[in-house]
């Protein structure tokens, strides 16, 4: 990883994000990453996915829960919020390329991205 010394753990955490949709929070990351370094600390993991979100590699989700999740998908995406189960679901839609600029027409200052969510009950829960 560009910038980053290496790590066994980083990269642990790194491809178990890849390998997952579910957008975790790092207690689960933790919880998974423990099954390949049983004496790893919830402290280090916590530093990992930290280092991992301000470089770049991941994304850090706050969904409004009070749960920090997080997301190996970087590109651009918007994102579902279960109310009832909570889990956090990638939303498949393509996003306005002019979003940006129209949120910026009237704004004095500069928009360098977005992020949105939607919330509302998923299709499991409807059952």
């Amino acid at each position: 990883m560009a910038g980053l010394k290496y790590s066994r753990q980083r990269e642990a955490v790194l491809a178990y994000l890849q390998s997952t949709k579910s957008h975790p929070t790092a207690d689960t990351v933790y919880r998974n990453i423990r099954k390949q370094f049983p004496r790893i600390s919830l402290g280090t993991v916590y530093r990992n996915l930290n280092l991992l979100a301000d470089s770049g590699r991941i994304l850090r989700l706050d969904c409004g829960d009070g749960a920090e999740r997080f997301d190996a998908t970087t590109e651009p995406h918007h994102h579902f919020v279960c109310r009832s189960c909570g889990r956090v679901l990638d939303m498949p839609m393509r996003d306005p390329d002019d979003l940006d600029s129209e949120a910026g027409r009237d704004f004095p200052g500069e928009i360098e991205g977005h992020r949105i969510y939607f919330y509302g009950i998923c299709g499991e829960c409807l059952g």
